[in-house]
């Protein structure tokens, strides 16, 4: 704990830099995740293509990720984010689609009998009464990505795991436990928070 109490500065600006990357990676997923949420709960063949194709992408291992992608992007920031919102998808995609085919059927059945067109009944009833179960998702892959991001460190796209992989490499444990709390304190307070939200939304 000694270098998270003699540093604070430095530790601040790395949690900033691991938060700013998981919160633009999980925006950018969740935008490419709706559609096709919405898509793999429209259609069965293609929610069997997309769940089977992310599913394959959540079983690489992160860093073989990270070092296919670096040829095409680079070190740094792009290459990082890029794999986190690769990884985002089959969470959050399987949420969407698990939230809209868990609307029943008698809402569907009322939205039409109010003259709603499928969009309408789409954005009006389904995906608010999915909301809880995307939020879920996003929960989940917050969670997940705040984990994966710390090997980012790796191809210098900074965050806390910069101070483990130092700590590592310097044997230097107190760097080591003030990247890992400082990762656990992100990471509990993210979960805690979105939990707040699902609650919320469920009332």
């Amino acid at each position: 704990m000694n270098y998270l109490v003699s540093h604070p500065g430095d530790v601040a600006l790395l949690l900033g830099q691991h938060a700013l990357l998981t919160l633009t990676a999980l925006a950018v997923a969740s935008a490419i995740a709706l559609p096709l949420g919405i898509l793999a709960a429209r259609n069965a063949r293609a929610k069997a293509l997309i769940l089977g194709l992310f599913g394959a992408i959540y079983t690489l291992p992160s860093l073989a990720v990270f070092a296919l992608l670096i040829p095409v992007f680079g070190l740094g920031f792009a290459t990082a984010l890029v794999a986190l919102v690769a990884y985002g998808q089959m969470i959050l995609v399987r949420n969407v689609t698990a939230g809209l085919e868990g609307v029943p059927e008698a809402a569907r059945d009322a939205a039409r009998g109010l003259g709603m067109t499928g969009a309408q009944s789409l954005w009006r009833v389904e995906l608010p009464m999915a909301l809880p179960v995307m939020l879920g998702g996003v929960r989940i892959a917050t969670v997940s990505l705040i984990s994966i991001a710390t090997l980012a460190a790796w191809i210098d796209a900074g965050g806390l795991g910069t101070l483990v992989f130092a700590g590592i490499q310097r044997d230097e444990p107190d760097k080591i436990v003030a990247g890992v709390v400082a990762l656990a304190v992100l990471a509990i307070g993210a979960d805690v928070a979105l939990r707040a939200l699902e609650r919320r939304v469920r009332a």
